[in-house]
């Protein structure tokens, strides 16, 4: 037993200095990686290229990285995971990085307790290995919506400063991936899920220190994931843990801001709030449609600094409140670290949002067809609803263990009719039914996934008149019936534009970045 526990010490002291690429411990650490996504395959190359000894252990049978994997020398063992696989058990990892999908009380994640084996995301894995090309500032991003706009937001006011920034994180690009880009950055602009922030800890050597952070605001999501909402609610508020600059909060959500003054952060740093009200000093927020900086000057008290204005944004579709609240808090974050006003200003002028949020698709005979499909929650949809009126809502899919009822009560005033899609029909039928029982309400049958879309266009055009809106904005995830919330929005495109043919098309779907998860 003694013996046990001095190996047990030895490999914990390891691990503790293990804090930059160029460690010696990182050889021949065994390390045990579960999943083989996106993240998943940048833990397994950036452990293969410090000299780990890597095995990664996936549900499902990747090809083409299975194939890179061989080639780099990290193994590959296919399993569903659950039970735990005997080669795992077997081969006794010094460490398991687990990627962000694993729910905690996955069955490998309870082995790994109970045998001691200590658990790290890909997020503690990139901030101790930061120094390989150079240490970078980070910022933080989370929130339940708005996280993957604020992020490009920032990257692109930052850029305009003329700092070396990427976007990267849970916007697509793994942060490993970024730490290791030979071009190197001064910044990088992380968005973090609920998911990776569960596996961050906020003290000792995988501990972030980030030069600002923000938790965008809190709603109902991934309660399946978690288990409760005080689980949600305590991952997201980890975004805040030794900040040293700014720690930017929404003011209309109070939850952000008791996030904010729990936290433990490095001496000197400040609470920065946003809102589409006027801003207090320290604040970002509105004037008589002005957007203004009345944090970082010195004159905060009497002055405040203008970034730009709601009628230079709305050209640009902008200019609507859930956005104006992205552009004010990533505002925030690349003031905090000088970014001049004239630049942010310049660069709000350019500034195009992604695909599949809140995307024109096309106008034709009075109503407008709009994309935003990236609502995957309701909390999402919600903001989406609140831009528009009247709306034939096209609305469903998996509801992840969170209530709709008292989104649709809500806006029943502003509907025109419902067009109900997806795995959790059910439930949204039943609350349309009670709230609005007058209300037009249709419902796509189908699971044929190539029909659902048409189906749903089909139906809304039935009912939509002019001076109306057809809104996707399912509030809801998709992967019941299609691959991602991008491939969902494609589908709608498809769909509209066979409809409608050319006539009032505005503009195809863009790219899509990879790697979202809804």
């Amino acid at each position: 037993m003694a013996a046990e526990l001095t190996d047990a010490a030895a490999g914990a002291a390891r691990l503790e200095g293990l804090t930059s690429w160029h460690a010696d411990g990182w050889r021949d650490l065994r390390v045990a990686v579960l999943g083989l996504g996106v993240t998943g395959f940048a833990v397994a190359d950036t452990l293969a290229e410090l000299g780990s000894r890597v095995t990664v252990y996936a549900a499902s049978p990747d090809d083409e990285r299975a194939r890179i994997l061989d080639v780099i020398g990290v193994d590959f063992v296919v399993h569903p995971l659950d039970p735990v696989p005997d080669e795992l058990a077997a081969s006794a990892p010094d460490l398991v990085v687990v990627s962000p999908g694993f729910r905690p009380d996955h069955p490998v994640l309870r082995w790994a307790a109970s045998t001691g084996v200590p658990v790290w995301g890909d997020i503690e894995l990139a901030w101790r290995v930061r120094d390989k090309v150079m240490a970078s500032e980070w910022m933080l991003v989370t929130g339940t919506n708005g996280k993957t706009t604020t992020v490009q937001l920032a990257a692109t006011l930052i850029a305009a400063g003329g700092v070396r920034v990427a976007p990267c994180g849970n916007i697509g690009v793994p942060v490993l991936d970024a730490v290791r880009d030979p071009a190197g950055y001064d910044v990088l602009v992380v968005e973090l899920s609920s998911f990776q922030l569960h596996h961050l800890p906020t003290s000792g050597p995988g501990a972030v220190h980030p030069v600002a952070s923000v938790c965008l605001n809190l709603a109902d999501d991934h309660y399946d994931w978690h288990g409760s909402p005080g689980a949600y609610r305590d991952a997201k508020a980890k975004v805040y843990a030794n900040t040293k600059v700014a720690c930017v909060y929404n003011r209309a959500d109070e939850a952000t801001r008791s996030m904010v003054e729990d936290a433990e952060v490095e001496e000197g740093a400040r609470a920065i709030g946003f809102g589409l009200d006027t801003p207090g000093p320290s604040d970002f927020g509105v004037v008589d449609g002005i957007l203004c900086d009345r944090a970082f000057l010195e004159d905060r008290r009497t002055a405040a600094l203008e970034l730009t204005t709601l009628e230079e944004l709305e050209p640009q579709g902008l200019a609507v409140p859930h956005v104006v609240a992205n552009i004010l808090a990533a505002a925030a974050l690349a003031r905090s670290i000088d970014v001049p006003v004239a630049a942010i200003h310049d660069a709000l002028a350019g500034f195009r949002l992604d695909a599949h949020r809140i995307q024109t698709v096309a106008t034709a005979g009075g109503i407008r067809w709009i994309d935003d499909s990236k609502a995957t929650n309701p909390h999402a949809a919600e903001a989406s609803l609140q831009a528009f009126g009247p709306v034939v809502w096209i609305v469903g899919g998996l509801l992840k263990g969170v209530d709709a009822d008292a989104l649709v009560a809500r806006h029943v005033p502003r509907l025109r009719a419902a067009v109900v899609i997806g795995a959790d029909r059910a439930a949204l039928v039943e609350a349309f039914r009670r709230h609005a029982p007058g209300l037009p309400l249709l419902e796509v049958e189908t699971d044929d996934t190539e029909s659902v879309m048409p189906d749903a266009v089909a139906l809304a055009a039935s009912v939509a008149e002019e001076g109306d809106t057809v809104l996707l904005a399912p509030a809801a995830a998709s992967m019941d019936q299609f691959a991602d919330y991008a491939d969902r929005g494609r589908r709608f495109h498809e769909a509209v534009r066979d409809r409608l043919g050319e006539e009032g098309h505005d503009q195809p779907a863009s790219d899509d970045p990879p790697g979202q998860a809804d």
